[in-house]
């Protein structure tokens, strides 16, 4: 539910015809952990407004104390959005150690705080604690969005059909959230469900229109579901004020490598519906019922089981359906020359599973949950800061003597 918005995706790489390569953007929101306790803590406030003297308005806080939120800054290629989330994560890595505190990409907090989680301080957040009540008592849960550039809204809209089934799979792929304030959930993304319990939350409806989209939102809104019409929670939508779509069910992912290759992945598929959609394609229409069932199989099972594939409705194994959403996408991921780096991220699921997978190995192997907590704090952000001591690049990808400064001070 978080409320910081920037432009994270703009105009097209040459800024003119449908086969340009549309920009792509990412937020990421991550915990604030004690190198101690390893507990997350609040502190965002803190940390923001020291981060906020590098990275501008590209920080800022998020529905608890707890959080913060990154952005990048519309990106052409992986190699300059790879560029930037280090960049990101090292800057925020550094505001946050000067104010004691650890950066950790988790979707649920691991281990959880002494007390209530403290409410960031926006009349949004405050007004959604009066509209759900104790529905938010434990709702801090850490994303990743990715935006890609889709100016026209109905386009937009029409894009979303042919995005919603496949929604599960992005889910499988990132779940990156075992563990829930000390306890293992037994599900690999613990953070889908609490989202789930929404009424808002999750793959959207399947719109006839833009208009169809913009008079179900306000139903909802009227009927107090939603908190506000224009920017619905739906896992897709076309963004307000930006002109972006933005991609929302995936959990916060802490190594880079995966969070760039999932991002590229997503253009790609957003870049093949789009083509679909002008060529008269309305999109598969799988029932809402098999799709949010669908969401609870790849919330519970993840990358390492079987889910359901909402677009036959058969169980199929998470990487058999990633093998058929790349061959889905490949013209795309071919043009934009992003295929190598999916292949990769795919042989690293393979091989060592994702987040969720990756925290279960550590509690196992290290000392239980302070192990998975300190794993996750390297995993975000080790190697960038270690980068950042010797070049770090600002969003215009110039060295930023000022992240230098925080690094020292840290």
């Amino acid at each position: 539910m978080g409320d910081g918005e920037r432009e994270v995706a703009g105009s097209c790489a040459n800024g003119h015809d449908h086969a340009a390569v549309p920009t792509v953007g990412v937020e990421e929101e991550y915990f604030l952990v004690h190198p101690g306790s390893r507990s997350v803590e609040a502190g965002g406030s803190r940390v923001v407004a020291r981060a906020s003297s590098v990275m501008g308005d590209l920080v800022s806080g998020e529905f608890t104390e707890y959080q913060i939120e990154g952005k990048t800054p519309p990106c052409s290629s992986f190699a300059e959005l790879f560029s930037q989330l280090a960049w990101m994560r090292g800057a925020a890595s550094a505001a946050a150690q000067v104010e004691g505190l650890r950066l950790c990409a988790s979707g649920t907090p691991v281990i959880g705080g002494s007390g209530p989680a403290e409410i960031g301080d926006h009349p949004r957040y405050r007004a959604s604690v009066d509209q759900y009540r104790a529905m938010l008592d434990d709702f801090a849960v850490c994303a990743f969005h990715t935006h890609v550039h889709l100016p026209d809204r109905e386009l937009g809209v029409l894009v979303s059909n042919h995005l919603r089934p496949w929604l599960p799979l992005l889910v499988a792929m990132s779940a990156n959230s075992p563990f829930h304030q000390g306890h293992d959930t037994g599900y690999e993304s613990w953070r889908s469900v609490v989202r789930g319990r929404f009424p808002c939350l999750g793959p959207p409806p399947y719109f006839e229109s833009l208009d169809h989209y913009e008079r179900l939102a306000v139903a909802m809104q009227e009927s107090e579901a939603m908190l506000d019409a224009a920017i619905p929670f739906w896992d897709i939508r076309p963004n307000p004020r930006l002109p972006t779509l933005e991609i929302r069910s995936m959990d916060v992912m802490p190594d880079i490598d995966d969070a760039a290759a999932m991002a590229v992945l997503i253009r790609a598929l957003a870049v093949t519906a789009a083509a679909r959609v002008r060529r008269g394609d309305p999109g598969p229409r799988p029932s809402s019922e098999l799709l949010r069932g669908a969401y609870w199989r790849a919330a519970r099972d993840g990358w390492s089981g079987n889910g359901v594939d909402a677009l036959t409705g058969r169980i199929l194994p998470a990487s058999v359906q990633a093998a058929r959403l790349v061959d889905h996408v490949r013209p795309a991921l071919e043009e934009h020359g992003d295929m190598g780096q999916v292949r990769a991220f795919l042989r690293r699921l393979a091989v060592r599973g994702s987040g969720a997978q990756r925290q279960r190995a550590s509690a196992e192997s290290r000392h239980g949950l302070v192990g998975v907590v300190d794993d996750l704090i390297l995993l975000t952000v080790g190697s960038v800061a270690s980068a950042s001591r010797q070049a770090p690049s600002g969003p215009q990808g110039k060295p930023d003597e000022t992240v230098h400064k925080l690094f020292r001070s840290a």
